[in-house]
């Protein structure tokens, strides 16, 4: 099978995913005596949850393409790894609510953290499970030259998100700001340039 099917669905799923993210964000309702202003800014985890979620899924989206263009063909392994990572990103728009709204809540923090965190570290399980897939087990299925030493470098460059994600989930008992820090910083790192090495394929 060609791989048009399998960028078009997963392009499908990730539209969703942002769009969804989008309308989880609160419209605050006015209040006598309360400035349009400080009512926004009761709501900042939203924003920050928002923007964190919304650059992982449009990263995602870029290193998904670069993964997927170097394959010439896909087979069953690789559908099936491919619907288990959208299973993870599709479960984004949830956690990022379940944040949001337990953040400042005064009860709950910890625990939506940890589930929020253990999202991310799901979704990037299964990202590097499918790269490690593609670029190993199936190179048969290549459409491009690589090297087993540029395989290995792609690899290590995208499981290098494993470990925070991994800390912010640890973390998320003792400080849910704390692991959402981290993630946003997962998130503002694989964003950069030297992040990809030029070339941006996974995360």
């Amino acid at each position: 099978m060609t791989t048009t099917r399998l960028e078009s669905f997963s392009d499908g799923v990730l539209a969703v995913a942002i769009t969804l993210l989008a309308l989880s964000i609160t419209v605050p309702d006015p209040v006598p005596g309360q400035s349009l202003a400080g009512a926004l800014s009761k709501h900042w985890p939203e924003y920050v949850a928002y923007a964190t979620s919304f650059m992982t899924i449009g990263i995602i989206w870029i290193n998904h393409h670069a993964m997927v263009r170097r394959l010439n063909a896909v087979d069953h392994v690789i559908l099936t790894l491919n619907l288990v990572l959208l299973l993870f990103i599709g479960l984004l728009p949830f956690t990022t609510a379940l944040m949001a709204k337990y953040l400042n809540a005064g009860h709950g923090q910890n625990l939506a953290a940890a589930i929020y965190s253990g999202s991310y570290l799901l979704m990037s399980i299964a990202f590097s499970a499918m790269n490690r897939n593609i670029l190993f087990r199936k190179a048969h299925l290549l459409g491009v030259d690589l090297d087993e030493r540029e395989r290995r470098r792609i690899l290590t460059r995208g499981v290098t998100g494993l470990g925070p994600y991994v800390l912010a989930v640890a973390l998320a008992p003792l400080s849910a700001y704390a692991t959402l820090a981290i993630c946003g910083a997962v998130a503002v790192f694989y964003a950069l340039p030297i992040a990809s090495g030029g070339d941006i394929s996974t995360t």
